[in-house]
C-alpha cells in the first residue's frame, strides 16, 4: 500500500494542478487500485485515515472550488481535540510500503513528517511543482514567500523528490546546489492530463468565434496583458467573444477582476465565467475556437495540455514550463507574451485558417500524457528510489 498525504486536498474544494494531481493519484479516472489517502489532523496531532467528509471531499474531482483554504468542520476541530484529550488511537492504514507528499505542505505537517515516517517500511518521496515564491515572489502572498525557504528544507527528510516538469526539476536542484548540504535525489516525471470522455470535434463553425482562457485569476497569470490584447482588437473591429474560466486569487485578482467589469460595462463580449464544474469546462473547450494561456510563470502549465488534449490549439508562452508544454505542438508559442504579442497571435488564429487548422490537426495528432501514466511512472520511480534518510 501506498500512503498519499491528501490533508490539504481533503479539506478544499480548490482545483488548481496539485488539488488536480492528488486527486488523481487517490481516485483515479480508469478505476485502477487508487493509493490510500491519509490527514494530518491538527487538533488530533496524529495522522490518519480520512473521514467520509474528508473522502468526499478528497474525490470530488467534478467540484468546483472556489478557494484554495483548507476548511475545517466544527465537529472535526471538536472530535480531534477531545480524541487528543482522551488518549484514543486515530484510525489508520496497516503498515505502508511507501508514501507520496503530493501538496505543498504547511510548517505542522512538515513537523509532523517524522512521526509518520516511522510507519512506512519503504521510501518517502515528494511531489515538487513548483519554485514561484522563490523566482518570482512579486507574484506570491508574503506568508507563502516566508515559508518557501524552510519548506524547500523540509524536502530534504525525503528519499527521492519528483518533480511536475524540467522546469521545476531545474529550479529545485539548482536551489539545492546553491545551498549545498545534503539533499534527496531529484527526477522529473511530467504530471498528466484528463482527456475528454468523448472526443471533441471541430469547434462550432456558425456564429461568433470563442477564445477560452482557463487559470486561476491572480497576478502571473497575466490576465491583464491579455484583456488588455482583446480590448485592442475589439477596438479594431475583431470579432470574437473571450470566455474566461477561473475563481479569483484575493492577494493579486482586483485589478483583472477590475478590467473585466470594465470592459463588461463597455459592452465588449466578455464572459467570466468564474469556477466551473467539469461538465461546465468541458462545454467551453467544445465551443472554443482556441484558447490563451498567458501565464508568465508556471511549475507545469496544466491548461495547455488540456487544450491540446482536445483539439484546440492554445496560445501561450515558449518560456519556462509552458514552453515544455508547447513543445508537443498544437501551440503557438511566444517568446513574449506582452499585450501587442497577444494580439497579434490572437488575430492570428481568428484569420488565418491555414495556421490555425494545421495547428488544430497538430493538437489532434499529439499523444497526450494521461493521469493514468503519470501514476505508473511515478509508483515505478519509487520501486527504484533507496531509502536514505533515518
Amino acid at each position: 500500500m501506498i500512503l498519499v498525504d491528501a490533508t490539504h486536498t481533503s479539506h478544499s474544494t480548490a482545483r488548481t494542478g496539485i488539488q488536480q494531481l492528488t486527486r488523481r493519484l487517490i481516485a483515479p479516472a480508469d478505476g485502477s487500485a487508487a493509493f490510500a489517502p491519509i490527514t494530518y489532523d491538527m487538533f488530533w496531532r496524529a495522522w490518519r485515515a480520512l473521514d467520509p467528509d474528508e473522502a468526499e471531499i478528497a474525490n470530488a474531482g467534478s467540484a468546483s472550488g472556489k478557494s484554495r483554504r483548507a476548511q475545517w468542520s466544527v465537529r472535526q476541530k471538536w472530535r480531534g481535540r477531545m480524541a487528543r484529550l482522551m488518549g484514543d488511537a486515530p484510525p489508520f492504514p496497516e503498515r505502508a510500503e511507501a508514501l507520496i507528499a503530493s501538496e505543498v505542505f504547511p510548517k505542522e505537517v512538515g513537523a509532523a513528517y517524522r512521526k509518520l515516517f516511522n510507519r512506512i517500511d519503504g521510501p518517502r518521496v515528494a511531489v515538487f511543482h513548483d519554485a514561484i515564491p522563490l523566482t518570482h515572489p512579486e507574484f506570491t502572498p508574503p506568508k507563502t514567500v516566508a515559508r518557501f525557504p524552510a519548506y524547500l528544507e523540509e524536502l530534504r527528510q525525503f528519499d527521492g523528490v519528483a518533480a511536475v516538469s524540467q522546469h521545476s526539476h531545474d529550479a529545485l536542484a539548482g536551489f539545492w546546489k546553491w545551498a549545498g548540504g545534503k539533499a534527496p535525489p531529484v527526477v522529473a516525471i511530467h504530471s498528466g492530463v484528463a482527456p475528454p470522455a468523448e472526443p471533441c470535434g471541430p469547434p462550432p463553425s456558425d456564429g461568433v468565434p470563442q477564445v477560452l482562457s482557463v487559470g486561476t485569476i491572480e497576478g502571473r497569470k497575466n490576465h491583464a496583458a491579455l484583456l488588455e490584447a482583446a480590448g485592442s482588437l475589439w477596438a479594431a473591429g475583431a470579432r470574437f467573444e473571450l470566455h474566461i474560466v477561473g475563481f479569483p486569487r484575493p492577494e493579486t485578482a482586483a485589478p483583472a477582476i477590475a478590467r473585466i467589469e470594465e470592459l463588461r460595462a463597455a459592452g465588449r463580449p466578455l464572459v467570466y465565467h468564474g469556477s466551473l464544474d467539469d461538465d461546465g469546462l468541458e462545454e467551453r473547450w467544445r465551443s472554443c475556437r482556441f484558447s490563451v494561456y498567458p501565464s508568465l510563470i508556471e511549475g507545469y502549465g496544466l491548461p495547455v495540455i488540456e487544450s491540446v488534449a482536445r483539439g484546440r490549439p492554445c496560445i501561450c508562452s515558449a518560456v519556462g514550463a509552458t514552453g515544455e508544454a508547447a513543445d508537443g505542438g498544437g501551440c503557438l508559442a511566444l517568446e513574449s507574451v506582452d499585450p501587442e504579442s497577444l494580439a497579434s497571435a490572437i488575430r492570428r488564429l481568428l484569420e488565418d485558417s491555414a495556421e490555425y487548422e494545421h495547428l488544430r490537426a497538430t493538437a489532434f495528432a499529439r499523444p497526450v500524457r494521461t493521469w493514468a501514466d503519470y501514476r505508473r511512472d511515478l509508483a515505478a520511480w519509487i520501486g527504484t528510489v533507496k531509502r536514505i534518510s533515518p
